[in-house]
């Protein structure tokens, strides 16, 4: 905790307490994650420096978690935020997910489910919406290229073999492995998520594709259909 000090604003502090400098000085890891948003925030408000505002802010919404979970109305409503710094706000944890959920790139090689939950889990966690994505794979289960197949509430109706499997047979993929978020943080299938796969596996051994596993991201968990033995033989990550 801070000890009090005379005025409010952060210029006042001595220069190695001042967030900015010691982020130039000692790195951000050096920072405490209230620290780190009073510099998006760059000054505080009339009885509050930027720093105070950030505790405060952390403290309403209950973490980094709750930030990124929140809406653009709900950090304005935090006195000493506006939209300006809102949008700022936003701007970095959006960023902060692109570059951790980067798309997979092509030739990189799937060993396990854990690899594409470690991959997917920093973007999908905090999504409000579901969306579901094919990864198409060749031969040696290195990615030819992923894409988003729908977003919204996932239905039968929604995710249609037929798209999915045209983008594989034109890609000339060799197998493909689904993934879905839930947005209420339990990855646990619901089952549509059962008859969904049943579907895609039934198409894919039509066209000679193997379904190699369906993942449901949930928060800091998932399930894997392939690892809970529910595929048919010759699913699975080898």
């Amino acid at each position: 905790m801070m000890g009090k000090r005379r005025g409010n604003g952060i210029a006042q502090w001595p220069a190695m307490e001042r967030p900015r400098e010691r982020l130039l000085q000692e790195g951000a890891t050096a920072l405490s994650d209230a620290q780190l948003l009073a510099i998006l925030l760059r000054v505080g408000r009339q009885d509050a420096s930027a720093v105070q505002v950030a505790m405060d802010l952390l403290r309403q919404l209950r973490g980094l978690h709750g930030l990124a979970h929140c809406g653009l109305d709900e950090l304005c409503a935090i006195p000493g935020v506006g939209s300006a710094k809102a949008a700022q706000i936003k701007a970095a944890i959006e960023l902060g997910r692109r570059v951790l959920a980067a798309p997979l790139s092509t030739g990189t090689r799937i060993r396990s489910s854990t690899d594409l939950f470690k991959h997917y889990h920093p973007h999908l966690r905090d999504l409000r919406h579901e969306i579901f994505k094919v990864i198409l794979l060749d031969a040696k289960n290195t990615v030819i290229r992923e894409e988003t197949v729908s977003e919204g509430s996932l239905t039968l109706s929604i995710v249609h073999p037929r798209e999915v499997f045209t983008l594989a047979v034109r890609e000339s993929a060799a197998s493909v492995i689904f993934l879905h978020n839930h947005p209420s943080g339990d990855p646990s299938p619901s089952p549509e998520d059962h008859q969904l796969t049943a579907r895609l596996v039934a198409a894919g051994e039509v066209l000679g594709i193997r379904v190699l596993d369906h993942l449901v991201v949930g928060d800091g968990r998932y399930v894997s259909f392939a690892d809970q033995g529910w595929l048919k033989e010759g699913g699975g990550i080898a």
